[in-house]
C-alpha cells in the first residue's frame, strides 16, 4: 500500500524557516520532518511513498537524489580525478515518487494530481508536517472492517483547529465545525486511509481543498470514518512547535521514534 504525503504548502506560519526551504524539509535533529514521517510509516511495513511537491519542491527532489551523501560518510579523492567513495552507506527499503503538483494547489487537487501513481488501490495519506505514535496497523484494520471510503485519525490537541462532529457510535464523521473553542472535540490529525473511490470526490482544479467539500460530502454520505488516537500527536505549524519537537528528539523522548539506529 502506497503512502501519499502532502508536502507542497507554503508554510507561512513558520516563515522563519520556510522562506529558506519547504516546511517538510525543516529539520528535527539533523533530518527533515518528512524523513521522520517516512521512517515511522516504514516501521509498519509501508515502503512506497508518493510525495506531493509544490513550494520549493526541487529541494525535496535534491534531498532524495543525494540521499546517500546525506546519510553516509564520504571520501573525495582529488588525486584520482575527483573520485568519490561512499562508506557504510545507509539504504532505506523505500520507493519514492516525487510529483510536482503545483505551487498554489490546494490539498484535494494535489491528491487528485497523483491519482495515476496510486494504481487504483487503497492508499495511506498524511500531511508532511506532523508526527505521532498512532498505531497504523490498528488504523488500517478499523478502516477495512468499517467499509468506509476514507478513515482519518481523530486527535484532541486543543481549540485552534476545526472540530469533527461524530455520530452516536463515535466512529463516523457527520460534519465539521470551524475554529470551535476548546470543548474536548476531535480534529483531523491526518494519518488517513483512502479507498480509490475517493478520487471521484476530488478535482484537479487547484482550488479543491480536501478538508472542505470532498470530506464534507463523504461525511454527509456516512462514508468517512474516524480512528480515535488519544496519545501523542504534534504538527509543526510554528517555530514554537519546532522547538518542542526538537526538545523531544534531543532528549530521547520522541514518541514517534520507534526505530533503532
Amino acid at each position: 500500500m502506497k503512502v501519499v504525503i502532502l508536502a507542497g504548502g507554503l508554510g507561512t506560519r513558520i516563515s522563519e524557516e520556510s522562506h529558506l526551504r519547504p516546511k517538510p524539509m525543516i529539520t528535527i535533529g539533523d533530518q527533515p520532518i518528512l524523513w521522520h514521517i517516512m521512517k515511522y510509516y516504514s516501521c509498519f511495513g509501508f515502503q512506497e511513498f508518493v510525495i506531493c511537491c509544490g513550494y520549493k519542491g526541487y529541494m525535496i527532489k535534491e534531498y532524495f537524489a543525494d540521499y546517500y551523501l546525506h546519510r553516509s560518510d564520504v571520501t573525495f579523492d582529488f588525486t584520482l580525478g575527483n573520485q568519490m567513495t561512499v562508506h557504510s552507506n545507509v539504504a532505506e527499503p523505500w520507493r519514492v515518487t516525487l510529483v510536482d503538483t503545483g505551487l498554489n494547489t490546494q490539498t484535494g487537487a494535489r491528491v487528485k494530481r497523483v491519482e495515476k501513481y496510486i494504481g487504483g488501490e487503497p492508499f495511506m495519506l498524511t500531511y508532511g508536517d506532523g508526527v505521532s505514535d498512532v498505531d497504523l496497523s490498528a488504523l488500517l484494520e478499523q478502516h477495512r472492517a468499517s467499509g468506509k471510503l476514507a478513515t482519518l485519525t481523530g486527535i484532541q490537541p486543543g481549540g485552534r483547529f476545526g472540530v469533527l462532529d461524530l455520530d452516536e457510535q463515535g466512529n463516523t464523521v457527520t460534519g465539521f465545525r470551524e475554529k470551535a473553542s476548546e470543548d474536548g472535540g476531535w480534529i483531523n490529525g491526518g494519518f488517513m486511509v483512502m479507498e480509490p473511490e475517493v478520487f471521484h470526490y476530488l478535482s484537479a482544479d487547484e482550488g479543491c481543498v480536501l478538508e472542505r467539500e470532498p470530506m464534507e460530502t463523504l461525511a454527509s454520505e456516512g462514508k468517512l470514518g474516524v480512528y480515535k488516537h488519544e496519545d501523542f500527536w504534534q504538527c509543526m505549524d510554528t517555530q514554537r512547535d519546532k522547538y518542542r519537537l526538537e526538545e523531544l528528539w534531543n532528549t530521547d523522548h520522541a514518541p514517534w521514534r520507534i526505530w533503532t539506529g
